[in-house]
């Protein structure tokens, strides 16, 4: 017989790490939603409701024992899945079937397990992202005081150094970081509020005392690990709390994007290259080609991030009332998805950032090449304190700098030093011209630039999350 292969996902076979793959397998989604029934009947209990201790145990004993098969099997009679769980459960667990799900409302699991894997979701990426910034870090401090050309519309202007350049990327990736742990101390579960969020049904099993049903709401948001929950929902809790966490994803990818473009203009210029192992090829046809395949790859998942960020925007905004079912099969995908994307990305992310080349030999070669046209202003004004006319100077200097130009366009070498070193209305030898060009000159503040950024900015940090570093990412495509 033929076999056959279907589709697999990208995100699950060549991209996401296992420990993302796990926050949101099934697996774990549906042993949320068990330890959500036992959370409720926990809390009912305490308030009062007639639960057995012996109830609780049978669905503790069988949390993690998920019968799958037979979940399956209900879904397609029921057409529901979380019924067809509740029945699965149930028939693991027969003396507490007849309480589990006492009160609740299919989002109870739902609802409250999506924002239970995004709180987790959010603490795997955070992690990555503190390595990715103290690798950064030690780069930037290790490269300080290297000049490189700085680049403006991609054409060359002032100097800056290799490592005040990297800071740029700290710093966007610290602004996401201060976006994550502003959502994740905001982020609210859903909590106990029933069918259209009026929390009526739980009235009716404590015979409408208001302070216990507000208790059952608290008690089981604690027993999640959860301080607040959403005083109001409707059926499901504010669609708008997705678009906050996803737009945090969202501007990890924008921050990976242009760090992963920068590098790949940088290989381009062969001054700095992503790490490239001894057998890798980088072309089936051309042998000796060395691409930057890794941010190539960041690149594409950014930009799927970055779009698919757009989900969420519409499906808060398409909300009917307390609720409309059209954002379940969006959300199935969406969610998830860009959690595995962006998990991906600070995977290729810390790989390139903890073996980043530089080959300073070019980059030299490319600054001294340009610095002659940068150094006239110095050139100008050292002239004019020689006695020179600044307004002559200046013409003379534009001149000489188009011709320069002209040639290097041509393939000659830069002549402008000798040009001017030869013109008698400057009174400065090729000697002293050249004194005028050491690099170190023109990087301004850039040193101390980084040492500041990286005491103020970047070392705190460090220390508020110094457990989780020492991640090391081997791609294994």
């Amino acid at each position: 017989m033929e076999s056959k292969q279907y589709f697999e996902h990208p995100l699950t076979k060549r991209y996401a790490s296992e420990e993302m793959l796990m926050n949101f397998s099934p697996y774990k989604k549906y042993m949320t939603w068990r330890k959500l029934w036992i959370a409720l009947a926990e809390a009912e209990k305490e308030l009062g409701l007639p639960i057995t201790d012996e109830q609780i145990e049978e669905m503790k004993a069988h949390v993690d024992k998920i019968n799958f098969e037979e979940a399956e099997e209900y879904e397609k009679v029921t057409r529901h899945d979380v019924m067809a769980h509740i029945w699965a459960f149930g028939k693991q667990c027969p003396k507490a079937k007849p309480i589990i799900h006492l009160g609740a409302t299919s989002a109870f699991v739902g609802d409250n397990t999506d924002v239970i894997l995004m709180r987790d979701g959010l603490a795997i990426l955070k992690k990555k992202l503190v390595n990715i910034i103290d690798n950064l870090k030690n780069f930037a401090l290790q490269y300080k005081d290297m000049p490189t050309l700085g680049f403006t519309h991609f054409q060359p202007a002032q100097l800056t150094t290799v490592g005040k350049r990297a800071c740029l990327w700290i710093q966007d990736l610290v602004m996401d970081l201060w976006d994550l742990e502003h959502v994740e101390e905001n982020l609210r579960l859903r909590g106990v509020k029933g069918t259209t969020g009026t929390q009526a049904s739980f009235m009716k099993l404590f015979n409408n005392d208001e302070e216990k049903v507000k208790k059952l709401d608290i008690m089981v948001a604690k027993k999640m690990g959860f301080d607040k929950t959403f005083l109001v929902t409707g059926q499901t809790y504010p669609r708008k709390q997705d678009s906050r966490v996803l737009r945090v994803l969202q501007s990890i990818a924008e921050s990976a994007h242009k760090f992963a473009c920068d590098i790949r203009l940088l290989s381009s210029l062969k001054e700095i290259e992503e790490p490239f192992e001894e057998n890798q090829i980088g072309s089936s046809a051309m042998a000796y080609k060395r691409n930057p395949m890794r941010c190539e790859r960041m690149t594409a998942l950014c930009r799927y991030v970055m779009i698919n960020g757009l989900n969420p925007y519409f499906t808060a905004a398409n909300q009917w009332f307390e609720r409309t079912l059209d954002d379940s099969a969006n959300r199935r995908l969406v969610i998830p998805e860009m959690f595995l994307a962006t998990d991906a990305i600070l995977n290729i992310y810390i790989n390139v950032s903890q073996g980043l080349v530089v080959n300073s030999k070019v980059i030299e070669r490319h600054v001294m090449e340009e610095l002659p046209f940068m150094a006239t202003e110095n050139i100008l004004m050292e002239a004019v304190k020689k006695g020179g006319d600044r307004q002559e100077l200046h013409e003379v200097l534009r001149k000489y700098s188009i011709e320069a130009a002209a040639e290097v366009k041509e393939g000659k070498p830069n002549n402008l030093i000798d040009k001017i070193a030869a013109d008698a209305r400057f009174k400065m030898t090729k000697e002293d011209i050249v004194k005028m060009m050491d690099p170190s000159i023109f990087v301004g503040r850039s040193p101390g630039q980084v040492i500041e950024f990286v005491r103020e900015i970047v070392d705190p940090i460090l220390k508020k999350y110094e457990k989780y570093l020492g991640m090391k990412v081997d791609l294994q495509v």
